[in-house]
Parts: C-alpha cells; structure tokens; sequence
C-alpha cells in the first residue's frame, strides 16, 4: 500500500503502544493456547525493555493517515546489522498488504542495513510465512528447550512455567 509510512512514536505514546502491541500478540495466542492467564505476551517489562534499548526507534505504522501497528528497530549503520524487535499489524487489519508495505518503508528508513534479524514464535505459522515467503527472510536458527537463546531466556508466569509460545523461537535474518 503506497499510503503506509513510517511515524516517530515518543515516550508519551508508549502505553498506548504496547496496548496495542500486546492485543496484536493476544490473538494468536489465544487462538492457539487459550484465554491469557498470566498477564500479557509479550509482557509489559519485555515491551519496555525494546521501547527504551539503546538505539531503539519506535514507529506507528500508519496507512492513509489511521494507526494500524508499530515496530520497534534497532539499527547500527557501522556493522550493517538492524534488528527488527517487535513489529505488529492490528488484527483487524490483516490480509490488506499493511504488514509488507510496511516492512517495504522499514527497508526504506534503513538503506544502509546490510542485514536485517528478527524473531517468531514457532507456533506463529502465518509471522513464519510473512517474513520468509514476503518478506524474503530465511530462517537461520531455532532457539527451543534444547536450544537455548543465550541472550533471552522464556519469561514465566505465576506458575514457575513459560508463558505460552515463549519457549521456542525461529531467528530469522535477511541479507540485503
């Protein structure tokens, strides 16, 4: 879609984007898991932790001038390497194009990336198809109980297990 862009989003707007972030997650998980019973996914500690990173830029994703998602993007021009940390269309929204013109005006925000990373949880098959068969991305690892992510570990609830569809992940990455 040519009317999707790109929009700044500040600190003050932070709430308000990660309520919509986390409604986004909500569904997916949901329909795979059941009812949330242990607080959102991803939690509110793990959103501000990408919201206020070193280097993170956060944008809506805005088409003909409506919010429809966001995206959080890590960016280092010197090594070439942008890491694509939370992206995320309304519900409402999807099978519009919204999701791949807006990763189209990502590219475009970053021309100097080099490569570009991202993650999906494995159950997440329609995030699977929309990074590797729209996107052009290949799947490069698979962190899960026998793998760990040695820079994150599986949030848990209440309960002392993992949140659903945070113990197993697919990295991607996209060479430009």
């Amino acid at each position: 879609m040519s009317g999707t862009e790109l929009v700044r989003a500040y600190p003050g707007e932070y709430a308000e984007f990660t309520a919509a972030l986390q409604a986004a997650f909500a569904v997916a998980v949901e329909e795979t898991f059941g009812p949330l019973t242990n607080g959102p996914i991803p939690s509110d500690e793990d959103v501000r932790g990408s919201l206020y990173a070193p280097g993170a830029d956060v944008w809506h994703i805005v088409a003909d001038g409506e919010r429809v998602g966001g995206a959080v993007v890590t960016a280092d021009a010197g090594s070439g390497k942008s890491s694509l940390d939370l992206f995320f269309i309304d519900p409402s929204k999807h099978g519009k194009g919204l999701g791949l013109a807006a990763w189209e005006a990502i590219e475009r925000k970053y021309p100097f990336t080099r490569i570009w990373e991202t993650v999906t949880p494995y159950f997440e098959r329609r995030n699977i198809n929309f990074y590797v068969n729209k996107c052009g991305f290949k799947i490069v690892e698979f962190y899960n109980e026998y793998h760990k992510d040695p820079l994150h570990a599986s949030p848990v609830g209440s309960d002392g297990k993992p949140l659903p569809g945070t113990d197993a992940f697919f990295r991607f990455e996209k060479t430009m």
